[in-house]
């Protein structure tokens, strides 16, 4: 399927920043671009907000100062929307309301000609019910860019029950031609980003809330141990409570209270209190001028073992191997007896974790001084290794093993035992998350992970991709781990996990 051609004319209506920046890529792109807002002062601003995005790249040498101008020159601020009746696209871009959208695309469809296509940049509300009323439903589509529109790569192209094939396929080829990677969603709550990440803050959350550290300890982990580009506790509070909060709620309503989308005391606590994160200037940290953020905790240096024992194959942790070996400990390998191994390090045995706590662990295994590891984005590379002992593991064996580990060059911090420790817990259910996604037809699972990479930079390719490094049964393993662990529904295996985990298969075709 074709792009538009650059003679279509394209109408944005709302000239806030989605607006303005949707306006900007399309003009960019070499269409002439009505830019409309029922206040004239936010069509102003929107038009200065895109002439300073442009001054800013000529100033960086990454925009010819005649292709600025051009650019410029095709936005064409429009006091009407009659004053737009040539458009051929049509997206929106106004407040989150399903009866204002759907009163705008109805005088929008009577005022453009039949060919025209409609789309709106919702990121919360059903591209179905809007389209519901409309004469010509099919040519109307979901357009989900991310802010902010012009530097953000992932366009989610959504299809409503009665949007044509043809159109959510040339609405992807505009989105491609404009520079963009467009996935194709179907029209369910959160489409795919917002949908598959609600996990990482849940989790996060559910970890914080068991106490298992403070937000800069657990933020750190998930950044610096695997990838993350922010933590989850920065990461909402540069979203903004309030904003985050709202579209936990929504998707959690949308899905009838599943309890996997339940939002979190925690942070609805924060929404009370006006902790709404940067934009009031306290969130889970403090940004007033001068405040100074809480370093995360790691272990002060210990005594380390000057040998070790490897058991077995301890799976993605294994590279950790070579790293302790350059560090001057001595390794002794040994056959393991089937099963996930171990290391001995002094009076401990150190496991990756499965998903169950290691004081339930220790008994099961008959093996009181456990010590478990959290999941990292690469052993070999990581500076910073997450850890959590069984009740009943003694404080010297502890501290053994953590001195032992710095000698990996590595920051070891140390959490409370809570089951899946929470870099684990957390990559297993995005995984999960996004194989349900797949299961239900919202999205192929090249998309979700396309969606995830691009949307939300999501570390390994996306959750579906890291879970096929994992293995789908050890990821299903560590999810009926968590189930047993909090007898929740949260915690289901998605049945197309489950299916990849019996026969043996990769997520991904």
């Amino acid at each position: 399927m074709k792009a538009l051609n650059k003679n279509v004319k394209v109408l944005v209506i709302g000239a806030g920043a989605m607006g303005s920046g949707i306006a900007h890529v399309a003009a960019r792109a070499g269409h002439a671009v009505y830019l409309y807002d029922g206040r004239p002062e936010a069509v102003q601003s929107g038009c200065a907000g895109i002439d300073k995005d442009l001054r800013y790249l000529v100033a960086k040498g990454r925009l010819p100062e005649a292709e600025a101008q051009a650019i410029r020159a095709r936005v064409l601020p429009v006091a009407a929307l009659a004053d737009a009746r040539d458009a051929g696209l049509a997206i929106e871009a106004i407040v989150e309301n399903l009866d204002v959208k759907q009163a705008l695309f109805r005088e929008l469809e009577a005022l453009l000609g039949e060919d025209a296509i409609l789309a709106s940049n919702t990121s919360s509300l059903s591209i179905t019910a809007m389209a519901a009323g409309l004469a010509r439903p099919g040519r109307f589509a979901g357009l989900h860019f991310f802010n902010p529109a012009p530097r953000m790569a992932l366009v989610e192209v959504v299809s409503g029950l009665a949007t044509e094939r043809a159109i959510a396929d040339t609405l992807h080829a505009t989105a491609r031609a404009w520079g963009k990677i467009p996935v194709h969603a179907k029209s369910t709550p959160g489409f795919i980003v917002n949908r598959v990440a609600r996990p990482y803050y849940a989790e996060a959350l559910r970890v914080l809330a068991e106490k298992a550290a403070e937000p800069q300890t657990l933020d750190a982990i998930l950044r610096e141990g695997c990838g993350f580009a922010m933590g989850p506790f920065e990461l909402m509070d540069l979203i903004g409570h309030d904003v985050n909060f709202a579209v936990t709620r929504s998707v959690f309503e949308a899905y009838f209270n599943d309890r996997r989308f339940a939002p979190s005391l925690i942070q609805q606590e924060l929404v009370f209190a006006g902790r709404l994160g940067r934009k009031s200037g306290r969130g889970f940290y403090d940004y007033a001028e001068g405040a100074v953020r809480p370093p995360a905790r790691s272990e002060p240096v210990r005594n380390a073992e000057a040998k070790i024992a490897v058991v077995g194959d301890i799976g993605a942790a294994a590279p950790l191997i070579a790293r302790l070996e350059a560090g001057g400990v001595e390794v002794r390998r040994e056959a393991g007896k089937g099963g996930r191994g171990w290391m001995k390090i002094g009076a401990a045995c150190v496991a990756l974790s499965d998903g169950r706590t290691a004081t339930r662990r220790a008994v099961e295994e008959e093996c009181p001084n456990l010590v478990l590891l959290d999941l990292c984005l690469d052993f070999a590379a990581t500076g910073r290794i997450t850890v959590a002992r069984a009740d009943q593991c003694g404080l010297g064996a502890f501290r053994a093993v953590v001195g032992t580990l710095q000698k990996a060059g590595v920051n070891v911090s140390v959490i409370d035992d809570v089951a899946g420790l929470l870099s684990l817990r957390v990559v297993a259910m995005l995984a999960n998350e996004a194989a349900d996604a797949v299961l239900y037809g919202v999205a192929s699972a090249a998309d979700v992970d396309t969606a995830m990479c691009h949307g939300t930079n999501y570390p390994k390719g996306g959750p579906l991709a890291w879970a096929d490094q994992l293995g789908a049964a050890f990821i299903a393993e560590v999810i009926a781990n968590l189930a047993a662990h909090y007898g929740e529904e949260r915690y289901r295996v998605s049945p197309f996990l489950q299916r990849k985990a019996f026969k043996g298969e990769l997520v991904h075709d």
